[in-house]
């Protein structure tokens, strides 16, 4: 008999499934996002309450998913499921190309604390060599196991909050209202501009709330954790952020932080002191890299799935176990990535590639927003998806034209793909195409 223990992943239980959902949240987006949003001003306060409650109505339509589907086999699971074979193949791509887009952001940002070291870091050509790096070292250590990731991932959480707690505690402190006064729009817009603007780059700090359904399969329980996971890291990351940044914005002016590649180090400089700054930094890089260790295993799991489903390459693998070329041509694709999007000032590429990718994962959102309306016949989840579905197509719509043409062109590619994936792919099977 075949000792099936050898050959199957151990399952994540819900204490790690939390810890992986809550890590992949509180990562980048917080650290880095301040200084994107310093344009907006302080009254990106606004944004983070209209964000907030947007990530709590999809943390409901996931919820209701993962109750209803347990076994679906991801996002794309759920847009197939609900929506047909072509929604599904659109939410497999964008998700999974989301997902490694942003990965460069996260090691953008960690690359901006490692700045705080080594200012050489913070010119082109040397932050793109520091990110390659990082997208390596976390691609293989996604390849040491999904427990390692998880593991090393809650581990960097314990840390990363760390700058979060000082930061909200000196930013109490020496909170001034003049100064959040002062930088409440920079550029004179008023909330029915600037919240709409801000939204692309604001919902990027909660994505992620959906990764216990993304790694479903992973679950031991799928129909009673996936739930559990997505409400609670959802609440909690929405406190946490509008604490932060309602005090980084009440200790620095916007003009000043517009030029920062870390933040949460220059309030701690500037409140305590300039070795509280070189801790804060330590703690936000290890939470980074554990928020990109957390990300690298969801794009595997995305593509793996997308395999399986008959979207994807099938050398990105099926079955239980990932294969070593999975990870592999991530690292190869996000490499890439760091070349063609470099740019002179870290905070502007770190823009540019979470408004993209937050732009396709709210037009993924929205997909199963629809499946789950499709598909449930109850009517609090129909309008719980109907909710999410609004937001998700206000969020898109407002993004700027820059994001909405990349997303366009991006889906007009992706349907033009589709008649070559519905003749060579393999449905039935799952084993994806050939390569």
């Amino acid at each position: 008999m075949t000792d099936t223990r050898k050959t199957e992943p151990r399952k994540l239980g819900w204490a790690l499934a939390a810890l992986l959902v809550t890590g992949n949240m509180i990562g980048s987006g917080v650290y880095l996002l301040p200084a994107s949003l310093a344009s907006v001003g302080s009254s990106s306060m606004v944004g983070w309450v209209v964000a907030a409650i947007g990530a709590l109505l999809l943390a409901g339509v996931f919820a209701g998913l993962g109750r209803r589907l347990p076994a679906a086999d991801g996002l794309s699971g759920y847009a197939e499921q609900g929506l047909g074979r072509f929604f599904g193949y659109q939410a497999s791509i964008g998700y999974w190309v989301g997902n490694w887009l942003g990965n460069v952001a996260i090691a953008v940002a960690a690359t901006g604390y490692l700045a705080h070291f080594f200012p050489v870091l913070a010119e082109r050509w040397p932050s793109a060599i520091c990110n390659i790096a990082l997208l390596w070292l976390t691609t293989f250590l996604y390849m040491a196991g999904p427990r390692a990731v998880a593991r090393f991932g809650g581990l960097s959480l314990g840390i990363g909050l760390i700058p979060l707690a000082i930061a909200a505690v000196a930013g109490a402190l020496a909170f001034d209202p003049q100064i959040f006064a002062a930088s409440w729009s920079p550029d004179g817009a008023g909330l029915a501009a600037s919240v709409p603007a801000s939204m692309a780059l604001i919902f990027w700090a909660f994505l992620g709330f959906e990764s216990a359904g993304v790694v479903a399969q992973r679950l031991k329980n799928p129909e009673r954790d996936v739930g559990r996971a997505t409400f609670a890291g959802v609440g909690l990351a929405a406190v946490i952020y509008i604490a932060v940044s309602a005090a980084i914005f009440g200790v620095i002016p916007a003009a000043e932080l517009a030029k920062s590649s870390s933040p949460f180090a220059d309030v701690a400089a500037r409140v305590i002191g300039g070795g509280a700054a070189g801790f804060v930094a330590v703690c936000a890089i290890a939470k980074t890299l554990g928020t990109l260790g957390g990300w690298m295993m969801l794009t595997g799991e995305t593509a793996r799935a997308g395999a399986r489903q008959g979207f994807l390459p099938r050398v990105f693998g099926r079955g239980a176990l990932t294969p070593p070329a999975n990870p592999l041509i991530h690292g190869g694709l996000m490499t890439l990535m760091v070349l063609i999007s470099a740019q002179p000032r870290l905070a502007g590429q770190f823009s540019l590639l979470i408004g993209a990718t937050t732009v396709l994962f709210l037009i993924v959102y929205g997909l199963c927003c629809a499946a789950l309306f499709r598909f449930s016949d109850r009517w609090p989840a129909r309008l719980a998806a109907l909710g999410g579905l609004g937001f998700c197509g206000w969020a898109v719509t407002m993004s700027g034209w820059t994001f909405l043409g990349i997303a366009l062109a991006f889906f007009a590619a992706t349907t033009v793909g589709w008649a070559f994936v519905r003749k060579t792919g393999d449905p039935a099977g799952g084993v994806g195409l050939e390569v």
